[in-house]
């Protein structure tokens, strides 16, 4: 029984037919699956990835027409980061970005990862981190995240590295998206916050198994700590990270557009499904059922500060119900609201999906 890494993060936008335009347009992303929120079939349930969707290239969305923006803060998700090759293919995006008039922080040098950040059309923020490094830069595998890890001082900013980061660009425009710059490998890590980092430790490394990979600190608020859970040696797309924040200084996170509604992590089966299910509740957290979700099996569970967390399972995936070919071109419903497909459509505003391509060499 383990979990095998991430599987999706569900986020909330205002606006559908905006949220398709950025992920597909800019950042490259196929719309795998047009459906809807199956607890509430009057909106819809847009999921973006890699060519088929397979777990940890998933991205999310409900969308809540014309939804206040929400607000990060204690018991929910910071950010999200999607993974590049190499520093080539961040600087790329940059100016990508910034080219279609995204505004973009960084390359920031993390030590064990460059990233760069920016925000979708709701808000919410991105993080593009490549491969490497890595957590081996400064502890030796067998002992990864056994000790605290200062973060070097050279890492953390100040004024004078301001104008230096700025300027740190790819020479020509990029109006197509590379391979070498593709995001088809999907997530890199989720960061979320809590109030308690050994509390957190407790869920995500005792209870549910993951292994601590880092303990160090935020490299913007070296106050605080910052931790990292992977699996195996926390390779890139299995990562869940968390800063810890006094929840008497730091608000509570409010939902609404551009913020995370939860996080889900993988697991193989339905079987093994149960027995998590079967140990969360005996560790007397709450736990839902297992729920047909068509593409996936879902139970839910909160981590200590209430942020919902999903082990959902593998398969069947995406092309339970469409082929390849068609993945997210039409209207798709679970076999129990089919009957319901008229009246749901005469809710729904009807989407134009732009034309996807893998990218190109």
């Amino acid at each position: 029984m383990k979990i095998l890494g991430l599987h999706h993060i569900t986020l909330v936008c205002a606006n559908a037919q905006r949220t398709v335009d950025f992920y597909v347009r800019v950042l490259g992303q196929r719309l795998v699956k047009q459906t809807v929120n199956f607890d509430d079939p009057g909106s819809y349930h847009l999921y973006f990835g890699d060519a088929t969707g397979k777990p940890g290239t998933a991205i999310t969305f409900f969308e809540w027409p014309g939804a206040r923006r929400g607000a990060f803060g204690v018991g929910g998700t910071h950010h999200f980061a999607l993974r590049v090759r190499d520093t080539d293919g961040l600087l790329k995006w940059k100016r990508r970005l910034i080219d279609l008039g995204v505004p973009v922080d960084g390359p920031f040098d993390r030590h064990y990862f460059t990233s760069i950040y920016f925000n979708d059309p709701d808000g919410s923020i991105l993080e593009i981190a490549t491969e490497g490094p890595g957590w081996t830069r400064d502890e030796v595998a067998n002992r990864l995240g056994m000790e605290y890890r200062e973060p070097p001082a050279q890492m953390v900013i100040n004024n004078r590295d301001e104008m230096r980061i700025r300027a740190e660009m790819w020479s020509e425009p990029v109006p197509t998206i590379t391979a070498d710059m593709a995001l088809m490998e999907g997530m890199h890590h989720i960061t979320a916050i809590g109030s308690d980092i050994e509390r957190t430790n407790a869920f995500f490394g005792d209870l549910l198994g993951m292994r601590r990979v880092k303990m160090t600190s935020n490299f913007d608020d070296p106050n605080s700590a910052h931790w990292y859970w992977g699996v195996d040696d926390g390779r890139p797309g299995t990562l869940i990270t968390y800063f810890e924040r006094d929840p008497a200084r730091t608000r509570r996170a409010q939902m609404g557009a551009g913020q995370t509604h939860h996080f889900a992590l993988a697991v193989a089966d339905e079987d093994e499904q149960s027995e998590w299910r079967a140990r969360i509740s005996k560790a007397g957290l709450r736990v839902s059922p297992i729920m047909d979700r068509v593409y996936f099996r879902s139970i839910y569970t909160n981590d200590p500060d209430g942020h919902i967390v999903e082990l959902a399972t593998v398969g069947p995936g995406f092309l339970a119900d469409e082929d390849a070919k068609t993945l997210g071109s039409q209207l798709k419903l679970p076999p129990w609201l089919e009957s319901q497909r008229e009246a749901i459509e005469g809710v729904l505003v009807p989407l134009a999906v732009p034309e996807w391509r893998a990218a190109s060499e």
